[in-house]
């Protein structure tokens, strides 16, 4: 009989099934340990030091770098561990602005949590903390020196994960700071506003950049039109929020909330979603039978706003191989606006986006005519979630409302596009000469579903087998970048910066990598629900290329990147 190995925690024999740290076998105790500094997907850091705990012998060690041996013997919340963590925590205050009530993270703060759950009712301490140094330049995120705690958590998924590396730690001792290289405004370093360092940051040091107090202003004006489209990714991850399950489907009451809010039509940006299979399958095939085919390198995609950044910064020499296509919020942004070009009124679109750097792309130049955009605002999830509760609605109770028409008309190959993987899957049933039931499951079993990192499969699509990438979380794309640079070859590459795709956008509420999984499969069980299933039998689209769109689809769905190397 094979013999288990076990500790002792808190007097309670816990076996060990390698776990690589203490705090695991904690938690796995249910046992919450707090923490500041660690997060399962970065490197073990040890800088908070709140997730202390004491030996048989009276040792103290972090749990998050201490390693489980077998007849270990610790505990957890001993007088003394509960002094230390006091202590910590006044000492992290002590040098901290105390502004809550207006902080943006005030209610979803972890100092704020901690400083509660231990009972800080003092700071013993004199206030050290500096003035508010707010950098704005950013259209993604604010940055305020002033409520950081040197965590290092915004560093090390800005550089482990993104390898982006736009923030380092700079000086040291009290003067030592969370900075860009030569201090530069964030607009003007590397970032390419992915938003991930304020996903992770446990105060209000870094956070989304809002636009909701204009936009109350617009939708209260009786002169204004305002249109709005919502992405696939939000539907499964504003709802836990309230009250649901991770990953429910919640879009229905999305949209009776929206109603409620003042938004005069509602969309969804699926559809926008189903345009860009189209366009984009076709460059794709048009691709194959070009020259661009024996260039050494693949078409990649450009839905992704962040990759789009990243690769203008870091690899300008691969933009002429990235889709021309329009992001699908784009795309739809364009239809809406021409449609309701002949109002009476103002027309004004909104997109509810899970990702922060869509409030770049819609700042973008390339997405003006005459110098007005086709997005005017992009709230994100969180945004969308401050404003029902501010509005005083009480969102489980709404009873679930359908999207306007005619722009809420969509596939579930629009829907997967909030997931990694999907945009690719959409793309491969467009291309696909298999359109039966059995040919739909044979594609989703292909590799391109799931989680992982970087997934790569091999299509036969008629005579011809497609190399195929998907990519989420910038740091994998680098990776895949220069495997390519090498000389590995690719047909089709799908780029997203969001380890695990929109689903686990910087807008959107955060939740573990391992949790990430329930919503991906929300968007999937939407696929199911879906009567059409691939971009070609959207019944909107036909009408649309013989109207709206005709003589103007490269002008609406399609765009030039200034500094690019393509021809218009």
């Amino acid at each position: 009989m094979e013999t288990k190995e076990f500790m002792i925690i808190d007097g309670i024999p816990v076996e060990i099934e390698g776990e690589k740290n203490l705090l695991q076998m904690i938690r796995k105790a249910g046992i919450e340990l707090p923490t500041f500094c660690y997060h399962s997907e970065l490197s073990i850091y040890g800088a908070c030091r709140m997730c202390i705990i004491e030996d048989s012998k009276g040792n103290l060690d972090a749990a998050c770098s201490a390693q489980p041996w077998p007849g270990m013997e610790i505990r957890t919340n001993t007088q003394r561990l509960r002094k230390y963590r006091k202590m910590i925590l006044e000492l992290l205050l002590s040098n901290h602005c105390r502004d809550c009530t207006i902080c943006e993270r005030n209610g979803n703060c972890k100092l704020q949590d901690l400083a509660k759950r231990f009972n800080v009712d003092a700071v013993r301490f004199p206030n050290t903390a500096t003035e508010p140094v707010r950098d704005t330049s950013s259209h993604c995120i604010t940055k305020d020196q002033s409520k950081c705690i040197l965590c290092g958590d915004c560093v090390r998924m800005c550089d482990e994960v993104q390898k982006v590396g736009a923030i380092d730690f700079a000086w040291r001792g009290s003067n030592m700071t969370i900075s860009t290289a030569f201090d530069e405004p964030l607009a003007e370093s590397n970032c390419v506003g992915c938003g991930q360092c304020a996903a992770v940051c446990p105060t209000g040091a870094l956070v989304i950049k809002k636009d909701t107090e204009q936009l109350w202003k617009e939708l209260d004006d009786e002169n204004v039109k305002v249109t709005v489209q919502i992405a696939p990714a939000v539907r499964v991850a504003l709802g836990k929020q309230f009250g649901f399950a991770e990953g429910e489907n919640a879009m229905g009451k999305i949209v009776a909330a929206l109603r409620r809010l003042g938004f005069d039509e509602i969309f969804d940006t699926s559809t926008g979603a189903d345009l860009t299979v189209l366009e984009e399958a076709k460059e794709l095939l048009d691709r194959l039978e070009s020259d661009a085919a024996n260039s050494g390198f693949p078409l990649f995609t450009s839905c992704c706003p962040a990759w789009v950044t990243y690769c203008e910064k870091n690899y300008p020499e691969l933009m002429p191989h990235v889709s021309t296509c329009r992001s699908p919020m784009q795309m739809l942004a364009s239809v809406v606006k021409e449609r309701f070009a002949s109002s009476t009124r103002k027309v004004i679109h909104v997109a509810i986006m899970p990702c922060t750097a869509k409030k770049y792309e819609c700042k973008r130049k390339e997405f003006e005519v005459d110098g007005v955009p086709r997005v005017d605002y992009v709230i994100t999830t969180q945004g969308l979630i401050q404003m029902i509760r501010e509005s005083g609605l009480v969102f489980e109770e709404l009873e679930p409302e359908a999207v306007d028409s005619p722009f809420g008309i969509r596939t579930g190959a629009g829907v997967i596009f909030g997931v990694s993987g999907g945009v690719t899957e959409a793309v491969l049933r467009r291309i696909s000469s298999d359109k039966s039931a059995i040919g739909l499951h044979t594609i989703a079993l292909q590799g391109v579903r799931g989680m992982k990192g970087v997934k790569e499969a091999k299509v036969k699509v008629g005579d011809r087998e497609l190399r195929i990438a998907v990519v989420s979380g910038l740091g994998n794309v680098r990776d895949l970048i220069e495997r390519i640079k090498a000389g590995e070859q690719f047909d089709f590459v799908e780029c997203m910066a969001c380890p695990g795709g929109c689903v686990s956008g910087a807008g959107q509420p955060y939740v573990p990598e391992s949790e990430v999984d329930a919503r991906g499969k929300g968007l999937y069980a939407a696929d199911k629900m879906c009567s059409f299933k691939r971009s070609e039998e959207n019944p909107l689209a036909m009408p649309l290329y013989n109207g709206l769109l005709k003589g103007r689809v490269h002008e609406l769905l399609h765009v030039h990147y200034s500094g690019s190397e393509k021809e218009e």
